[in-house]
Parts: C-alpha cells; sequence; structure tokens
C-alpha cells in the first residue's frame, strides 16, 4: 500500500488548532486507505475553514443553509478515480473541516479536539471512498464500525458515548 499525499489548508482564523493537527489528518487518510485495502497511490485535499465558510459550501453545493462539520466531495465514482498524469495518484476529492464546528462537538461530546477532528476526517475519507449513511440503516451501521475500528486503532478510541444528556 502506498502513502497518499495529503494536501492540508488551514484558510480558518477562528481556531488555533492543536500542534500535530496536520500530522493527525495524514495518519486519518492513510489509516482508511489501509483499513479499507485501497490499492496505489491517492491524493486528497483537506480544507479547514469557519462556520462561515462551511454554511456558504453547504448552500451552495447542498442547498442546506446553515453551517455543518464537514463536507466531502468525492471526484470518483464505483471505484473508478481521475489520475494524477504525473505521478499516477489516484485523485480522490476534497475533504472540508470546520474547525469551529469541531471545537463545539468536542465540547459537546466531551472528548478532544483531536478525537473530533480525527473522527471527521475519517468520516470524509470513507465518502471519498463511496460510503454513505444519509439513508440509515445498514450501510449507516457499516460507516460508523469503519470509523470506529479505524479511529480505534489511531489511539482514538470513543470513550464517551455521543448521548449528551439533553432531550432532543
Amino acid at each position: 500500500m502506498n502513502q497518499a499525499k495529503v494536501f492540508i489548508t488551514d484558510e480558518q482564523k477562528a481556531v488555533l488548532l492543536p500542534r500535530g493537527t496536520r500530522m493527525l489528518i495524514r495518519r486519518c487518510c492513510n489509516a482508511v486507505l489501509f483499513e479499507e485495502e485501497f490499492d496505489g497511490k491517492a491524493e486528497i485535499s483537506v480544507s479547514i475553514v469557519d462556520n462561515k465558510a462551511i454554511h456558504t459550501l453547504n448552500k451552495q453545493h447542498r442547498n442546506i443553509d446553515r453551517e455543518t462539520d464537514v463536507l466531502s466531495f468525492p471526484l470518483g465514482e464505483n471505484g473508478e478515480y481521475d489520475v494524477n498524469p504525473s505521478n499516477g495518484a489516484k485523485l480522490l476529492g476534497d475533504i472540508v473541516i470546520s474547525a469551529e464546528r469541531a471545537v463545539e462537538q468536542a465540547d459537546m461530546y466531551n472528548h478532544s479536539l483531536q478525537r473530533e477532528i480525527g473522527f471527521l476526517t475519517v468520516h470524509s475519507m470513507l465518502h471519498l471512498l463511496g460510503y454513505d449513511h444519509e439513508a440509515g440503516g445498514l450501510e449507516e451501521v457499516r460507516m460508523r464500525e469503519k470509523e470506529e475500528k479505524v479511529l480505534t486503532k489511531l489511539g482514538l478510541k470513543r470513550d464517551n458515548s455521543y448521548y449528551n444528556g439533553e432531550d432532543e
């Protein structure tokens, strides 16, 4: 298995990201590819933005008029990807993470910001590889199991429930 090239840009000033965040994102991307037995070279773009920027993207691309935690923009379909002609790497797509939402969710779920950024990266990587949870059911369960398996292997095991004690 080849190591993925992960291009990371921090386009926000709202959150000072902890030291090692870029390395964490790269490790998460590569761990998903390893777990999924992805063959060959890959390239992924990850942008870290603020709530305003992700709100704009969510409205523009999904017609949802609010911020979200992460967006995935896969470039492939059914395991077929465009290839970078200069190095033969498969272009998997783009991940956009809201740093502000990551901080909010880390607080809400009572875990570290690193765990939340790791989760959002792994979640989005699975989307780039074709997984979907939107319809719920078995696909959602399979995706959640894969997320937790990768995060546990990276030392980011969930130690708390996602239930935060509030009525919905």
